[in-house]
C-alpha cells in the first residue's frame, strides 16, 4: 500500500456517536497501556465500514448515497446495530467528508467481507482498544493484510 494513502488512512478523523455526544478520534495515536482510561466505545468491538466512492473513484453523490443505503439495510437485515458517523480530513486545507457506519459488535471476518462487496480499499475494524486498518480490495495489497494503530482522542 501506498505510504502517503496509509499515512492519510491513520490521520483521518472519525466522529463516532456515543450516549454523551459525538466522539472524535483517529488511528494515528501512541500505545495506550491502560485501555480503561479509553472512552467506553473504543474498549468495544465495532467496525466503521462505509459503501462511497468504490477504490477512491469519485461517484455522484446520489450513487453513492443510493449504495450506502443499501449497505445499511444489508446490515440491520445481519441484526447489528448500526450508527451513521463521519470520517474526514482535519487538515486546514482538506474538504475531504465521507459518511460511514459505526457497525457494533459485527465479526472481523464478516466485517472486511462487506469491504470487499462494496468495493473498498480498506476497512476500519476495532476489539479490545486496538483499532487495525484492514484491506479489503486486492489492487490495494493483500486482502486482509492488517496494519494496527493506536486511537487518539481528539477534542
Amino acid at each position: 500500500m501506498d505510504q502517503n494513502l496509509l499515512r492519510s488512512y491513520f490521520s483521518t478523523v472519525y466522529e463516532l456517536p456515543t450516549e454523551s455526544g459525538l466522539l472524535r478520534v483517529s488511528m494515528d495515536g501512541e500505545i495506550v497501556s491502560d485501555i480503561t482510561t479509553l472512552p467506553e466505545l473504543l474498549q468495544q468491538q465495532f467496525a466503521v465500514l462505509t459503501a462511497y466512492n468504490p477504490r477512491s473513484m469519485l461517484l455522484p453523490r446520489r450513487v453513492n448515497e443510493g449504495r450506502h443505503q443499501v449497505m445499511r439495510d444489508l446490515l440491520i437485515l445481519g441484526c447489528y446495530r448500526v450508527e451513521h458517523c463521519v470520517g474526514f480530513d482535519d487538515e486546514p486545507e482538506g474538504v475531504w467528508r465521507e459518511p460511514a457506519w459505526l457497525v457494533h459488535s459485527i465479526d472481523r471476518d464478516e466485517a472486511i467481507y462487506f469491504g470487499r462487496t462494496f468495493r473498498q480499499n480498506t476497512i476500519v475494524y476495532s476489539r479490545g482498544a486496538r483499532p487495525e486498518l484492514i484491506v479489503t480490495d486486492p489492487t490495494c495489497d493483500e486482502i486482509a493484510k492488517t496494519f494496527t494503530g493506536n486511537w487518539r482522542v481528539r477534542t
